[in-house]
């Protein structure tokens, strides 16, 4: 048993720290907003996030992140990549030394193009052995409502990555280990990307051999990026890559390809947002910072580039599409 502190309650968060519970740990759920705790302490639920699936009572909610980290052994975040850096501003100084950092976040930051490891360990000043990743085919929901659903828990310390592995372990979630961290991070960060084109693509009406396309081409962009930053192909092959890539390409529970098929049926980035509940898919960001890492690799990623200029430089879907088509042949 460890005493687990998962900072943010969003649909992912909560999933986690059920998981967590029902492996037999101390959870503390920290939520930014006190109704939200309120609401998981009184009703064991996180309706806005989780509907009326049952969370367990020996998850303690608190808007508190001092009372939530206090006697925490790991750490589990669970804020938007593009918020990490400034939650953490606020949070290193009540974490102790020992402690095990696990990020739950996808994405590449925007201004320094640093993966989510990274910026834990610039900003706590951790040693890199105690900072984990967790990655995979992992959408909250089905996890939540204890679909059978595998993961990597990708660490350097071979230690700390068991020790969380069996933190995790469930009779419905079963979590790998790994000690490839980057290539852990590369895959999930660059499927939300990958995500966004398959829902355009669905948007616009084109079927399934459009989406294997996108799929297959996406994981070569994914490969070559996480080779050229030191990642194991192995690693993008698996649960952290191919697997996270074709669940969240295919659900329609995925919100980034939700928010790329609304793009491609031909609506606003604003409907978009609407049609994901109000929130921004984690791929439009990274879609940006992605690119930037891999221009600055000197990798070519044709399908992260026309997601780029959908999202942020006004290309209209049916152009994205007919761009992507109209490249020129080459061998695979």
């Amino acid at each position: 048993m460890v005493e687990a502190a998962v900072m943010g309650a969003g649909a992912w968060g909560s999933a986690l720290a059920k998981v967590l519970a029902d492996a037999g740990n101390e959870v503390t759920l920290w939520a930014r907003h006190q109704e939200v705790a309120d609401e998981i302490n009184d009703t064991r639920r996180n309706s806005g996030y989780l509907g009326d699936i049952e969370l367990p009572k020996t998850i303690r909610a608190t808007s508190d992140a001092a009372e939530a980290l206090n006697d925490a052994c790991t750490v589990l975040f669970a804020v938007p990549a593009q918020t990490l850096r400034a939650n953490l501003e606020r949070w290193s100084g009540l974490i102790d030394d020992e402690v095990t950092l696990v990020s739950l976040a996808k994405g590449i930051e925007l201004d320094t193009l640093m993966r989510m490891s990274q910026v834990i360990i610039q900003v706590t000043g951790a040693d890199p052995a105690r900072v984990a990743v967790v990655s995979g085919p992992n959408l909250a929901s089905e996890i939540a409502d204890e679909q059978p659903a595998a993961t990597v828990v990708a660490c350097s310390d071979s230690g700390r990555a068991v020790a969380l592995q069996r933190a995790l372990s469930t009779a419905y979630f079963r979590p790998y280990t790994n000690a490839d961290v980057i290539g852990a991070e590369v895959g999930g960060a660059c499927k939300n990307v990958i995500a966004l084109a398959s829902g355009m693509a669905a948007g616009v009406g084109l079927g399934e051999n459009t989406a294997a396309a996108i799929i297959t081409r996406g994981l070569a962009e994914i490969m070559r990026l996480g080779i050229a930053l030191g990642a194991k192909p192995a690693t993008l092959a698996g649960l952290a890559g191919v697997g996270d890539l074709v669940a969240t390409c295919t659900s329609g529970q995925s919100r980034n390809r939700t928010f790329g098929l609304r793009l491609g049926q031909g609506g606003t980035m604003e409907s978009a947002m609407l049609a994901t509940g109000g929130h921004v898919a984690e791929g439009v960001a990274s879609c940006q910072s992605v690119l930037a890492l891999a221009e600055s690799y000197d990798v070519e990623m044709p399908l992260t580039d026309a997601v780029f200029r959908v999202c942020h430089r006004g290309l209209s879907v049916d152009e994205a599409v007919v761009l992507l088509l109209g490249r020129s042949t080459k061998p695979e």
